[in-house]
């Protein structure tokens, strides 16, 4: 019997500092028996129903009282670890946790480590691995839509769909051992056209599921990045967006002189927006460093707003700006409330990128931009399948180029069962995502991301 079965732990599993509540988790065997040496209820109680909160105090091995709480015995398997568990909740802050969960502890619970509870119940079979690391990944969500992707995964979507593709994968397999099995009765050439095709099909969806961007956005937002020379209005935007006074905004050019980043909700994705130093020539060795971070802000931007005076004729710096955009550009044609100057059609024989009409002063098009921007950095959330974390996409891009070689082997000729051998990779692949062919040493990994107390 391993560790994880023989012994009862204890830990505080709510964040630390002042506030209403802090709960002290015990799982494991010994669970009720510590629980009644340590929690006397307000009304004396000779059995403790499962799953009813009770009223009274927790006491020292004196009767001495700890504090006033709540507390909850929770049977197995009917709990979070599939064991007996027992939440005293206690008031916030360190002292009175910190002194009940010393309780707990020397009534012979052992400290959890980090993750310990959520490994409990992968070990107990309440949950399979891409569901625990959803635990943690939910915990630290940073957006909404990190949020709903996070409990899209604890929720089964990511498990459904490894198991769905592994299924398709065994079909595949029994038909190739069918043709080696009884060559007579199946067509080889045939055969391997239909599995062919099916690996790359199959493929295909891994790789859409697996998409690196949209998983990048989802755990750490999207980058949002202002170009344009000085005075173009690229602070009078930013402020605009933020809905607050957040930028300098002057007539002086030059006034933003280094890359000034705030963070936005845009469709319920993280979004850090940054302002940048106008770019344009200059002898200030102080502007010319906001310059030369500008132009690396904008390499590494997923969505660049080069910023135009509609009010004023184009000069060099816009022309190499507009000449330079890519697929991540929108072209704001900003002071479009005053008479025109620089118009769209101008700068439809300069570039392919989206042009947009607004008025940063007058909040006329802001709307349509931010609509833009909330479709250009969408993340595909009615994927409920769609993998998030790295080590999940890492196994299914090798799944997905493992059966790339089982299509290559067969186009070129080989015999069938050579391509079973990468798709019996793929499924491994796959199995690893969810636990079932994983290491203890990648277990381990895991698991030692989490804090402790979940």
């Amino acid at each position: 019997m391993n560790h994880f079965e023989a012994d009862t732990i204890a830990a505080i599993a709510t964040a630390g500092g002042a506030g209403g509540i802090a709960i002290v988790r015990v799982s494991g065997g010994e669970a009720e028996a510590i629980l009644k040496h340590m929690f006397i209820p307000a009304v004396k109680r000779e059995y403790f129903e499962s799953h009813r909160l009770m009223y009274g105090r927790a006491v020292d091995e004196g009767g001495e009282t700890l504090d006033e709480v709540m507390a909850v015995l929770m049977r197995a398997p009917s709990t979070y670890t599939r064991e007996d568990v027992a939440e005293i909740h206690c008031h916030g802050g360190s002292a009175s946790a910190n002194a009940v969960l010393g309780r707990a502890l020397a009534l012979g619970a052992r400290m959890a480590a980090p993750g310990e509870f959520t490994r409990r119940a992968f070990m107990n079979g309440r949950i399979d691995l891409s569901r625990a690391e959803a635990v943690m990944q939910l915990i630290s969500a940073n957006s909404q839509a990190a949020a709903r992707a996070s409990l899209r995964q604890l929720e089964g979507g990511v498990s459904g769909f490894v198991r769905q593709v592994s299924d398709r994968l065994k079909d595949v397999l029994a038909l190739l051992e069918a043709s080696t099995d009884f060559p007579e009765e199946v067509e080889e050439e045939a055969t391997a056209r239909e599995v062919a095709e099916a690996l790359g099909k199959i493929a295909g969806e891994i790789r859409r599921r697996s998409d690196r961007r949209s998983a990048r956005l989802l755990r750490e937002g999207a980058s949002i990045v202002l170009a344009g020379r000085p005075n173009v209005g690229k602070s009078s935007l930013m402020n605009a967006l933020l809905n607050q006074e957040r930028a300098i905004v002057t007539s002086i050019p030059g006034t933003t002189r280094d890359v000034l980043t705030e963070r936005i909700s845009i469709g319920g994705v993280l979004a850090e927006i940054s302002d940048t130093a106008g770019q344009r020539d200059t002898q200030d060795p102080i502007e010319r460093i906001g310059v030369d971070r500008a132009k690396r802000a904008v390499e590494r931007a997923d969505v660049v707003l080069i910023v135009l005076d509609a009010a004023s004729e184009m000069d060099p710096a816009d022309a190499e700006l507009v000449k330079a955009a890519d697929e991540r550009a929108i072209i704001c044609l900003n002071k479009s409330d005053l008479p025109p100057v620089l118009t769209a059609q101008q700068l439809q024989t300069l570039t392919e990128a989206k042009i947009m009409g607004i008025s940063a002063q007058a909040g006329t098009g802001l709307d349509a931009l931010i609509d833009e921007l909330r479709r250009r950095i969408a993340v595909g959330e009615e994927n409920n399948g769609q993998l998030t974390a790295r080590r999940h996409i890492e196994l299914a891009q090798s799944a997905a180029n493992s059966l790339d070689s089982a299509v290559g082997a067969i186009e070129a000729g080989m015999p069938l069962d050579t391509a079973a051998i990468d798709i019996r990779e793929a499924l491994s692949n796959l199995s690893e995502i969810t636990g079932e062919n994983a290491t203890e040493a990648v277990i381990d990994r895991v698991f030692e991301q989490f804090c402790v107390g979940k």
